[in-house]
């Protein structure tokens, strides 16, 4: 089943005559899938919140079916990175229609501060590059308190793992660090035929609201190492896991509290804490 785009204000052309005239076929090696109802794009700008008293930072947003609808939604000001040079000129033409309330960044967002380019309050907004994802929350995570919320298109495997509670199968290193930090939760799924090209899997966006102080005290360094080693061989009970950090292991799990027959997805963020907090006392 095939989306139809929702008409255009009259001084836009539709996104299907943008991608034809600028050649913006998705690029699997971007990890590109566009969404050009508007319908849908209008939905996940809803889901954000007000936008009106932010910047918003919008990572990939190739043709900008979803710039179209932050910036409708009444968006203060859209900060746009994008690292392909083919959709730059189609974002300029959204830009010159903006009333200057558009910015356009070319360049790769693993290599850029959304926090350096743009005004807080600030939140981010975006349809992420599949292949990025990821790598760009943990970056982001870093400093979580910079923005108000993110709200942000994954995959639904990994939007479960974001959501994962201890004892499930997906719950792991991401789901940790993620709930340490933040308040995350699946607000919607998207079908593959939202998209162009549709992808393999099934979609969900998710939002991702900074706690006003993480679950537990800990290093975040600390904290990564300690769930790599422990969800690393996560069949394995974290007195043998826990070897690969180098570390007293029967030492490091009594000083935490934790039963070294424990095996890691049944810890709970506040334990993975005390541990992190036990291993950095250690080394």
């Amino acid at each position: 089943m095939k989306t139809t785009d929702t008409p255009e204000p009259a001084a836009l052309p539709a996104l299907r005559e943008v991608i034809a005239r600028h050649g913006l076929i998705a690029k699997k090696g971007l990890g590109q899938n566009f969404i050009l109802d508007l319908n849908v794009t209008r939905r996940i700008a809803r889901a954000a919140g007000p936008l009106d008293t932010c910047d918003i930072v919008e990572i990939g947003p190739g043709p900008g079916g979803l710039t179209r609808a932050l910036l409708e939604a009444g968006a203060r000001r859209v900060l746009a990175i994008e690292r392909d040079r083919r959709a730059i000129a189609a974002l300029e033409e959204l830009a010159a229609a903006s009333s200057g309330r558009l910015d356009i960044v070319e360049g790769d967002a693993l290599a850029l501060d959304p926090a350096a380019l743009s005004e807080a309050p600030r939140k981010i907004v975006a349809n992420l590059p599949y292949n990025i994802a990821t790598a760009l929350l943990l970056r982001w995570l870093d400093n979580i308190r910079n923005y108000e919320s993110l709200t942000l298109m994954f995959q639904r495997e990994v939007a479960e793992r974001l959501v994962a509670m201890p004892k499930s199968s997906a719950y792991g290193r991401l789901s940790v660090i993620t709930q340490w930090l933040t308040e995350p939760k699946i607000l919607f799924d998207l079908p593959p035929r939202a998209f162009v090209p549709p992808p393999k899997v099934t979609s969900s966006v998710v939002s991702l609201v900074p706690r006003t102080a993480p679950l537990g005290p800990a290093e975040k360094g600390a904290l990564e190492r300690v769930t790599a080693a422990a969800f690393g061989q996560r069949r394995k009970m974290l007195r043998a896991s826990l070897k690969t950090l180098g570390a007293r292991t029967e030492a490091l799990l009594d000083a935490a509290a934790v039963l070294p027959t424990a095996r890691a997805e049944e810890l709970s963020i506040e334990e993975f804490c005390a541990l992190a907090r036990a291993f950095a006392a250690f080394s």
